[in-house]
């Protein structure tokens, strides 16, 4: 059994879909998969995209295409490198070519798995367009991430599959140990304003760090509105109180995290955060923003975490809370790390993918037939482009 994978990457692209491919892939490999993943990057060699240099690193299979082709192009190297060894499943993670290229994968007589990450816009449009759109281009299975996002499309009528498949993390030996001089908060993630208000976030820090005795933050990650951080953190002037941390590689955050006592997440919105996950499989306590979706699922209020109504007083008297109560934080992080153990481990999602992947190879045609399929919409795309090219010639001469 064998089975493609499909993502994007960047040399600083962080990010949880990534994350997750990473952790789940050696599992998948164990279980006796071949594997292989098939990478669109944004810009510079492959080489230097962390999750690419990763799996290579682990001997899984990868090749990879510019992002920056035209769409067209970029699905027919989808097909054309799938027609070389077709696998029984196709699973696209971060690729808007995988989607595209899913009338021709199906017809290829090859199951196609796609994955909702987040209810943000780009992944609302792949709901309608390859979920609930015409069914000649719906993927055959659409996996959800959070019971959030499980929920939402419960009602929708589609012959696609829906499955809900939690991610899961690695939990370290250690657990983080409790705060003694000072409360250490830490945010994990893309340094954006969509989606993670990253200024906002960074303006809340500095107030707690203003108001509430003995705290400190850092900021870890990368992202395009990193020099707007920079120029509110010096605005804010707080010193070292709230720092940036830099990106750091997935293999490095738990080891982080364990020195930390508060995982900050006030996003707008999210899907299943996978750096809550592993805050709280390392014992950090989450704080997060009341959002509608997978958060909820994870913090119990009280129990394993917090969720605050707004980034300002109420963010404020949280972390004071837990900062003049040293039990209440011991008590918070020994539930949020058993919660994970429990429900969230990276060998229960293996588990759940192991399964979903082995019951669709199962309806796989052979692989030379397979191959016949994948190449005809080669030619197909072949065609549709000599003939567009055609069109723009007269249309260049005519003028």
């Amino acid at each position: 059994m064998n089975v493609t994978f499909t993502t994007f990457d960047a040399p600083d692209f962080v990010g949880g879909p990534n994350s997750w491919l990473r952790g789940v892939l050696p599992f998948l490999q164990r279980a006796g998969w071949q594997i292989r993943v098939l990478f669109f990057i944004e810009r510079g060699p492959p080489e230097a995209c962390p999750c690419y240099r990763a799996l290579t690193g682990m001997g899984i299979a990868c090749e990879a295409a510019s992002s920056n082709e035209p769409m067209f192009a970029q699905v027919r190297w989808l097909l054309r490198e799938l027609a070389k060894a077709p696998p029984t499943v196709f699973v696209i993670n971060l690729s808007i070519a995988g989607y595209l290229a899913t009338r021709w994968i199906r017809r290829a007589g090859i199951s196609s798995i796609g994955i909702l990450h987040s209810d943000d816009a780009f992944y609302k449009k792949i709901f309608a367009e390859f979920v609930v759109g015409a069914a000649g281009n719906c993927v055959t299975d659409m996996v959800c991430v959070s019971e959030f996002l499980s929920r939402l499309n419960e009602d929708a009528k589609t012959a696609t599959s829906m499955h809900l498949i939690p991610y899961g993390v690695a939990v370290p030996d250690h657990a983080a140990t409790a705060p003694t001089e000072c409360l250490r908060l830490i945010y994990v993630g893309r340094l954006v304003e969509e989606q993670k208000q990253i200024l906002a976030l960074a303006q809340a820090l500095c107030r707690v760090v203003r108001e509430v005795a003995d705290t400190e933050a850092i900021i870890y990650g990368s992202g395009p509105d990193r020099a707007r951080l920079e120029q509110c953190l010096e605005q804010e002037n707080v010193g070292q109180r709230v720092r940036l941390g830099g990106q750091v590689d997935n293999v490095e955050v738990q080891k982080l995290m364990l020195n930390a006592n508060v995982l900050v997440l006030l996003s707008d919105y999210e899907g299943l955060p996978i750096a809550m996950l592993e805050a709280m499989a390392c014992g950090v306590v989450p704080v997060c923003l009341r959002t509608r979706s997978g958060v909820s699922q994870l913090i119990e209020q009280g129990k394993t975490g917090f969720v605050v109504d707004n980034r300002g007083d109420d963010f404020v008297t949280t972390i004071r809370e837990i900062a003049m109560k040293p039990e209440l934080w011991s008590r918070l992080s020994r539930a949020s790390r058993a919660k994970i153990v429990t429900q969230y481990s990276a060998e229960l999602n293996a588990s759940r993918w192991v399964e979903l992947l082995t019951d669709r190879s199962a309806q796989s045609p052979r692989p030379d037939a397979s191959k016949r399929g994948l190449l005809r919409g080669v030619k197909t795309l072949d065609f549709l482009y000599t003939k567009l090219s055609q069109r723009n010639d007269e249309t260049v001469r005519a003028t």
